[in-house]
């Protein structure tokens, strides 16, 4: 009896290590870079999270960050209306359908997290991601795939 006891306790303490990490946390800062350049989102996933955390210390008026994630062929069109749409709209054009998924602009210190259905992502395909704030993806930027 302890045998199985220990058997099951085990199980549920290992199980963890087989789950799917289903989000990750993506780093700004106030030399306008993120400490990630790639992310995979295992394909395992029903949903995945991105918390954007700004580690600087200036204010979301004068450098904020935000992280959105698109078709790499439509991030020129989502920088361009992002412009357009201010910094009220945290430089995302509302309801922009070419946006799969955003967090709010923050300053430093502050975090936000978005989420989004991984059956949005196709295998094969890369995603970008980037900060819409004005000039910031230009360093700010990175690629997200889906996993096997």
């Amino acid at each position: 009896m302890r045998r199985l006891i220990a058997l099951v306790v085990l199980a549920l303490l290992s199980t963890p290590l087989w789950a799917a990490q289903c989000s990750t946390t993506v780093e700004a800062n106030d030399a306008m870079r993120f400490n990630k350049s790639t992310i995979v989102v295992p394909k395992d996933c029903k949903t995945f999270s991105v918390t954007l955390k700004d580690t600087g210390a200036t204010p979301r008026d004068v450098m904020g960050h935000n992280w959105v994630l698109s078709h790499a062929g439509d991030e020129a069109a989502i920088l361009s209306s992002g412009m357009a749409a201010g910094i009220d709209n945290n430089y995302i054009k509302p309801n922009d359908p070419q946006v799969i998924a955003a967090t709010k602009l923050i300053g430093g210190g502050a975090s936000d997290t978005t989420t989004f259905k991984v059956a949005k992502l196709k295998a094969g395909t890369t995603y970008a991601f980037f900060c819409t704030c004005p000039g910031h993806a230009a360093l700010m930027k990175g690629t997200l795939t889906l996993g096997s």
